[in-house]
């Protein structure tokens, strides 16, 4: 077990696109155990593998109050898009900024368990907001995407000043 580091913006390799898991070994359960022990560590409810620097289609997600509950995605698809909600969304690789995201309100999605088990499901609420807003990770995508070209442009100047006033380590 392992606590990777996380990747924040505007690290360019945010935009980075995983690449499909072709085998679901090892290496793969060892990866979802240490994308879980960070997120636990971070107090997320979903990690994407791009998010800490792993280009493969794998995502980890645990809504449960007392984190007991872990969704393991492997090679995740959203096949069907239904409604429209608003939700406030956060994302551990933008710390402190938080934004209402306009996203399907119902979705249809498959993925494979690390048992090799294809799964195709429906979901709504928290849960679909999560699987749609970590796909996105898997594509390059940040929720603050979402936002108006005004506000994302004051939340770049944002990170830009933040980042300015980190010491530098030699």
């Amino acid at each position: 077990m392992a606590i990777l580091e996380v990747l924040r913006f505007p690290d360019a390799r945010l935009r980075n696109k995983a690449m499909p898991v072709e085998k679901i070994g090892s290496e793969i359960r060892r990866i979802a155990e240490n994308m879980l022990d960070t997120m636990y560590a971070e107090n997320g409810i979903g990690l994407a593998a791009t998010q800490v620097n792993i280009q493969k289609r794998v995502v980890v997600i645990d809504l449960s109050e007392k984190k007991h509950d872990p969704l393991v995605l492997i090679n995740p698809e959203i096949t069907k898009l239904e409604g429209c909600e608003t939700m406030r969304e956060g994302c551990l690789s933008v710390p402190d900024y938080y934004a209402v995201v306009e996203r399907a309100e119902a979705i249809e999605f498959n993925y494979k368990t690390l048992e090799n088990k294809l799964v195709t499901t429906t979901t709504d609420g928290l849960l679909a907001v999560c699987v749609q807003h970590e796909i996105d990770h898997l594509n390059g995508k940040l929720f603050i995407d979402y936002l108006s070209p005004l506000k994302r442009q004051r939340l770049q100047k944002k990170f830009d000043k933040r980042e300015k006033q980190q010491p530098s380590v030699l």
